[in-house]
């Protein structure tokens, strides 16, 4: 008897246990947001609804690659990408899954969610923006000479020009971009005027880019926002001495405006816990995780009407500056071509 009992019991708390497992809320999540300081996001969110994120980190390349080979037995939830090329490339390859979400859509701006499907889902939605600006040289270079992208390729910076590696994503966007407002003749031009004007190879990331103009390796260049961001609000003497020997210009503000790209997130299209998928991109446009884009990582938050407590970016842009309107789809649709003429004019 006592075995059949020791049997009914350990029977009885396997059971409890599969249950208590089958009860437990998860969210699995692939993201390309490596940011420090987003933890706090992901830690507020489970203290809020008590679902658990398990995260997979890659860049957008490598998520893309995952999701495509895991096909429908990946366990992704959510997705979350830091170009808006690559969010529209995921939408085009049928990665995502399109939601409808009152909260989502009347959140974040038209022009930085995908176009809803014939039954009105959206398959991804941006969450914050940073703009790609110019860094120069104060003591060095003048203002009024590289405020826009155009005169970047001026020959009046020639050598001075620093870059990273032109296929990189922030690049490739801006540059599609500036395909539609220039043409495909004249950006490949201008793309060989940037190569014709560099001080070095492409190498490095933003953050380079910022300290070889401070050394002066170089006089101008490329980065976006939140990397300046981070050397202004530094601890750090010799960064926040970095930041003070640059001058920031938001190229075009007399023209199109200043590119910006979206950081955004979607539905995996085989999530296994869609609705938790779809609570968590609903808690990223709420108002405390919109702020925590602003002060943890020093983005713009999507959501109008949010004041932000970052001195630093309102100092940068005396509180505003005009940005373009390209659509994001345009963008992704010219990066094929940008990646040809990066290679027709030897832009590493």
């Amino acid at each position: 008897m006592r075995r059949i009992l020791t049997a009914l019991s350990l029977a009885s708390l396997s059971l409890l246990g599969s249950s208590l497992h089958a009860q437990e809320q998860v969210l699995n999540l692939y993201s390309a947001r490596h940011y420090p300081t987003d933890e706090a996001l992901y830690a507020d969110f489970t203290k809020a609804t008590g679902i658990k994120i398990n995260r997979v980190d890659s860049d957008d390349a490598g998520i893309v690659t995952r999701l495509k080979a895991e096909g429908s037995a990946s366990p992704a939830d959510v997705i979350l990408l830091v170009d808006a090329a690559r969010l529209w490339k995921g939408e085009v390859d049928g990665l995502f899954l399109p939601i409808r979400s009152k909260v989502l859509e009347t959140a974040v701006p038209k022009q930085l969610h995908a176009k809803p499907t014939d039954d009105g889902g959206i398959a991804w939605f941006g969450l914050s923006t940073r703009a790609r600006v110019v860094v120069y040289d104060k003591l060095k270079v003048k203002k009024q000479d590289v405020d826009t992208y155009e005169k970047l390729a001026d020959p009046i910076n020639k050598g001075r020009f620093c870059v990273r590696s032109g296929s990189h994503p922030y690049n490739l966007s801006l540059f599609g971009a500036m395909t539609e407002h220039l043409g495909p003749v004249q950006t490949e031009a201008w793309l060989k005027g940037l190569v014709n004007n560099m001080a070095r190879a492409p190498q490095g990331g933003d953050t380079d880019q910022i300290k070889a103009v401070a050394s002066g390796e170089c006089g101008v260049a490329l980065t976006n926002t939140y990397y300046l961001a981070r050397l202004m609000r530094s601890s750090n003497p010799a960064e926040k001495a970095v930041a003070e020997r640059v001058g920031v210009v938001f190229p075009n503000q007399q023209s199109w405006g200043t590119h910006v790209n979206v950081a955004g997130g979607a539905v995996a299209r085989h999530s296994k816990n869609a609705t938790n998928a779809v609570k968590f991109l609903e808690y990223l446009v709420s108002p405390a995780a919109q702020n925590h884009f602003a002060n943890g990582n020093n983005e713009w938050p999507v959501v109008q009407g949010l004041k932000l407590d970052n001195p630093v970016l309102n100092a940068m842009t005396a509180g505003n500056f005009k940005s373009e309107l390209v659509p994001i789809s345009a963008v992704g649709m010219n990066q094929i071509k940008v990646q040809q003429m990066l290679d027709r004019v030897g832009f590493k």
